[in-house]
């Protein structure tokens, strides 16, 4: 197995095509096809099905594709160390947050100071930021738990209550407040199985004998905020995101206390990558101010 069969592989599965590869390593496509085709067959295994025009990856394509991430991943930080212009800080930062409201802060002032870094910026549930955090999809994760594994690194953004929230037209959004069984008669809306403020409503209920049954299922804290306004039914949310529509109102839960943790995480083996170490000590000490304006 060489270098160039491994960085032909892994073109190909970046870019999704072997003409793509080619043009990004300045290479003949069959000199791509090649490269691959050696690995392939020096390892009696099928990386890649082609189909037509198109292709995908094998589920062995799949694994060493996640190997290859690592392995590219690692090379660009020996180069950047040994590089004597090292000191800049670009390329990409890949974001995944349950709320983009926790990040906006810090999104502005990382762009100010490090114009050369194009930020992605897309929303998930915990569930899933964190397996794209583990598949080299995302460098950067904000998730409603302050223990989100042992190969997580985590930086606490605070904690707030879970409330409920409803269409100011509805009549129920009159009631103040609301206890849990009350909710188990109402029309739920709920985030997807891996939302944890779903996780900790459902945690809470079944403590005291209940089961809350959604009425609708959307994807997404913004799906449910739309469904909600459309008095469709009932949703919620930490106080924290809650934020301020007209069409909304907030309604406290009594009986019982629910907070959601929010933290910045990132992959413990990946905390020497340039862009993800400096976004994590700009958001550290953006924090450490914070507390000190606020005395908290």
């Amino acid at each position: 197995m060489r270098h160039s069969q491994l960085k032909a592989f892994h073109h190909v599965a970046l870019l999704g095509g072997f003409s793509r590869a080619a043009e990004a390593l300045l290479l003949t496509q069959p000199a791509i096809s090649e490269q691959v085709r050696k690995l392939e067959q020096h390892h009696d295994t099928l990386l890649f099905h082609r189909e037509r025009k198109r292709i995908r990856l094998t589920e062995e394509g799949e694994h060493l594709f996640r190997f290859t991430k690592q392995y590219f991943e690692i090379e660009q930080q020996i180069e950047e160390y040994m590089s004597s212009t090292s000191a800049a800080v670009e390329g990409e930062l890949r974001i995944i947050a349950d709320s983009a409201h926790h990040i906006t802060d810090f999104l502005g002032k990382f762009r100010a100071h490090y114009p050369n870094v194009t930020v992605t910026l897309r929303t998930g549930n915990t569930e899933d930021i964190l397996d794209d955090l583990r598949a080299y999809n995302a460098e950067i994760g904000i998730v409603g738990s302050l223990s989100p594994g042992k190969d997580m690194e985590a930086l606490t953004l605070g904690e707030t209550e879970i409330t409920a929230f409803a269409a100011r037209k509805m009549a129920l959004s009159n009631k103040k407040p609301l206890t849990l069984k009350d909710l188990t008669e109402m029309p739920l809306i709920f985030r997807e199985v891996g939302s944890k403020t779903r996780q900790k409503l459902e945690d809470a209920a079944r403590k005291q004998g209940l089961t809350l049954r959604p009425a609708i299922v959307a994807e997404g804290r913004e799906a449910v905020r739309e469904v909600v306004a459309s008095g469709a039914g009932i949703g919620f949310v930490s106080q924290a995101e809650y934020g301020h529509d007209d069409r909304l109102k907030r309604i406290p839960l009594s009986d019982v206390d629910i907070t959601m943790s929010e933290a910045l995480v990132h992959l413990v083996q990946r905390r020497d990558v340039k862009v993800i170490r400096t976004f994590m000590d700009l958001a550290r000490n953006a924090l450490l101010e914070k507390e000190k304006r606020t005395g908290s």
